[in-house]
């Protein structure tokens, strides 16, 4: 009894946390083998730490996620060829894998270049007029979700100074070119645009000028997402810009010429006939003399 109330109980909760997405997901067509990861909620002396550590101070609404789960991973599933092919996945880092983004793996290579040697001295703005973030001592960057090796998404702190606490923080998305673009101010407003997206393969470079993969966008015209807001890369009909194709013009055979009459030997035309008499009465003439 007292684990069918357990099961009741994390039932209950997963879907209050996924905000119900899980059972839209388990309805879809295809979907299977849909996965959320139970984790106990971080304790406050470890946000503490954290804090004390980067001197920074968490955003409440993202302070008050760690304190229901310590991060989230939601990931499933389709059905292809009665093999399943994992398409969605949904990661926020715990708080022990919120680290600086210069502490990744990928950069601690012996005599490798650092992301501050590849900043730029200048300022300038990003996607819808925010300055964009730097890596070096001017910004503090912390990786939220590694979007599977197709990015970063990224907790940001702008205008830091030595010594100082930051406050206010920003969620960016680093593309695999190392191009910053804007996704929220906040941390809760993410955070529905992960569930809305449903995970899907590379959801984030909607926000890109140059949008999605081919194969990403196929994912997604399978599951839409749950948006109510037009993907900027389609055109004003709603339609992607692909060759539209008519099979009843493109394999048509093609019509054959009419065939053009021949001349027959004897009827030239009379201009020709005259100025073909004039020049054999010429020849003659000048034989004659």
């Amino acid at each position: 009894m007292e684990c069918a109330r357990d099961e009741k109980t994390f039932k209950g909760f997963s879907e209050r946390l996924t905000l119900g997405i899980n059972r839209v997901l388990e309805n879809l067509p295809g979907v299977l083998d849909v996965r959320f990861v139970d984790r106990e909620p971080a304790e406050k002396r470890y946000l503490l730490s954290w804090e004390q550590k980067n001197s920074c101070v968490l955003p409440e609404d993202l302070r008050d996620f760690y304190l229901t789960t310590d991060g989230f991973t939601l990931t499933w599933s389709s059905k292809l060829e009665n093999e399943p092919v994992p398409v969605g996945c949904m990661v926020i880092n715990s708080v022990a894998k919120l680290r600086l983004l210069a502490q990744s793996n990928i950069y601690a290579l012996p005599s490798a270049p650092t992301l501050a040697d590849l900043d730029f001295e200048d300022e300038s703005e990003g996607s819808e007029g925010y300055e964009e973030p730097h890596f070096d001592s001017r910004c503090r960057i912390f990786e939220l979700d590694p979007c599977g090796g197709n990015g970063r998404v990224c907790l940001v702190y702008k205008d830091c100074i030595d010594g100082a606490v930051a406050q206010q923080s920003e969620i960016w998305f680093l593309d695999r070119s190392l191009y910053w673009h804007f996704l929220t101010s906040s941390f809760t407003a993410y955070y529905r645009l992960m569930i809305t997206h449903l995970g899907l393969p590379e959801w984030q470079y909607i926000f890109t000028p140059y949008g999605p993969s081919p194969q990403a966008k196929q994912w997604a015209s399978l599951y839409q997402p749950l948006t109510f807001c037009g993907d900027p890369h389609l055109d004003s009909a709603g339609e992607p810009f692909l060759n539209k194709l008519d099979p009843a013009k493109a394999f048509r055979s093609k019509a054959k010429p009419p065939a053009s009459k021949k001349k027959q030997p004897g009827q030239a035309p009379s201009g020709e006939v005259s100025a073909k008499g004039q020049g054999a009465t010429g020849k003659q003439t000048a034989n004659r003399r």
